[in-house]
């Protein structure tokens, strides 16, 4: 089977300080011994000089920790160098984490006391107390979210816990604070239980505008949003399951456009049944596609699979009762022989370039799983026209970081206490729409999160929707998005 082959990223960069030789040569020697081990010097950085002796800062980016070490080492390998501190970027940039709390107001003398607290927010109380949807102009319940985990699925490292997500789900929050101007809080709960995990986001709920569940195993997470959509005034969303369909969605409608095919009429195989899977599919349903094939570790879903025949798992039995109108069985391999959309939302390198040879004339492939990807994508891209990852090293990134800060924007700016799939629908009809069609290839089918129009599509698209179906209430008026 192929693998992919290590890439230096950014995400593994070291900076290292060192001292060398004043010696013309000296700094090429060093970025040649670096060079020769893979990685890659980004940056040199001369911090102190002197007539034999310079200091200098490398910063150089290798694909993972074993791989840095081999590059100190090289360098250490050159005449005269000496190495001081080896620090790892990604370590540096998380110290003492990634969020602050400051307040909006200064407080700079008794005046500004009395207005900000006692005695003046007693009459802010009152307010509220006479009218509770005043929260929502008066205090942060206007613009905030509640990012919420128990740690027991993160990205790809499955249960760590709660402790261990933290980093995660700040770094959600600033994603929300940069893409969306929305006011995140992380979130981590000591607990699996789900019945305590909906009481506890109950119980926090109040001083929230949205319930952002983030990292939650299935089956446990549907079972969790479901209650929670019952029982909050606020709209809740999975951002795993939600956000995953609207991009993987977005960018099949333009991929179907770069090769000229209709979402009615492909054959789409999805690898994987879990929150992602199952989200993805609902979706594609929604939007019009038929011939739908679910795979996930047992092979094709079908009534007749032995495992499914009186199945008491709700999940897997609505999904084979609701597609494969084909009635293709096997496995996943087996599935893919002429079909036109492969959707991998579940193990790296369970595919290989010979299985996508087999798929129909200008096929589709989308492997999301990450860090490592279904199929490799460069295998991919000798037998399919499009190739899309999870992955930011390579072309069509499918990253949900394009769609939650948006969706968000816009339920919180509508108003609205639900979460429908029109929404969801119009939220990815949005998103593949910024890709103009003067722009539209197979390496460009999604936009970047930094493309400007990104958010603003998204949040639009979802506001509209929300008050064209006439849920909630007139929002607070905020600034736009910048």
């Amino acid at each position: 089977m192929t693998l992919m082959t290590p890439v230096p990223s950014v995400s593994n960069s070291i900076t290292v300080r060192l001292e060398l030789p004043a010696r013309v040569t000296a700094v090429s020697e060093i970025t040649g011994a670096v060079e020769r081990t893979g990685g890659m010097v980004t940056a040199v950085d001369i911090t102190e000089s002197g007539q034999q002796r310079l200091r200098a800062d490398l910063t150089i980016a290798t694909f993972g920790s074993e791989h840095a070490d081999e590059c100190v080492a090289a360098m250490r390998e050159v005449h005269g160098v000496e190495i001081g501190k080896v620090s790892d970027r990604t370590f540096l940039v998380h110290l003492g984490g990634k969020l602050s709390v400051e307040s909006k107001l200064p407080i700079r003398n008794r005046d500004d006391l009395s207005l900000v607290y006692t005695p003046g927010v007693a009459k802010i109380c009152q307010a509220i107390v006479e009218n509770p949807d005043d929260a929502r102009r008066l205090t942060i319940k206007r613009n905030t979210v509640a990012v919420v985990t128990d740690g027991t699925a993160v990205l790809g490292l499955g249960d760590i816990g709660p402790l261990a997500a933290m980093p995660v789900m700040e770094g959600k929050a600033a994603l929300f604070k940069r893409f969306g101007d929305i006011d995140a809080f992380p979130i981590c709960l000591d607990t699996t239980d789900a019945d305590q995990i909906v009481a506890i986001v109950k119980a926090i709920s109040p001083g929230f505008a949205g319930i952002n569940l983030e990292d939650i195993s299935a089956p446990r997470c549907f079972y969790i949003e479901r209650r929670l959509r019952e029982e909050l005034d606020i709209p809740v969303f999975h951002d795993d399951q939600h956000g995953t369909a609207i991009v993987a969605l977005a960018a099949l409608r333009n991929a179907l456009r770069v090769v000229g095919k209709n979402i009615k009429d492909v054959r789409i195989v999805l690898s994987g049944a879990g929150a992602a899977g199952t989200a993805i599919l609902r979706l594609l349903i929604k939007a019009g596609a038929v011939h739908l094939v679910v795979a996930d570790i047992n092979g094709v879903l079908h009534p007749e699979r032995a495992d499914l025949v009186d199945s008491a798992d709700e999940t897997l039995t609505w999904i084979a009762q609701n597609t494969n109108p084909d009635g293709v069985t096997g496995s996943l391999k087996e599935a893919l022989a002429g079909s036109d959309v492969f959707i991998g939302v579940s193990a790296g390198n369970i595919l290989t370039g010979d299985d996508i040879a087999t798929m129909a004339t200008d096929a589709i492939v989308f492997a999301m799983a990450n860090p490592v990807p279904e199929v490799d994508p460069a295998e991919a891209s000798r037998h399919a026209t499009v190739v899309a990852t999870g992955r930011s090293d390579f072309a069509n990134q499918i990253n949900n970081v394009l769609v939650f800060p948006g969706v968000f924007r816009g339920l919180i700016d509508s108003g609205t206490e639900q979460v429908t799939d029109d929404m969801l629908l119009a939220a990815a009809v949005a998103l593949s729409d910024v890709v103009h069609e003067d722009e539209r290839n197979p390496t460009y089918i999604i936009p970047s999160v930094f493309n400007p129009r990104t958010t603003k599509a998204v949040a639009a698209a979802v506001e509209a929707e929300a008050r064209a179906e006439g849920g909630g209430h007139t929002a607070p008026e905020r600034p736009p998005i910048t």
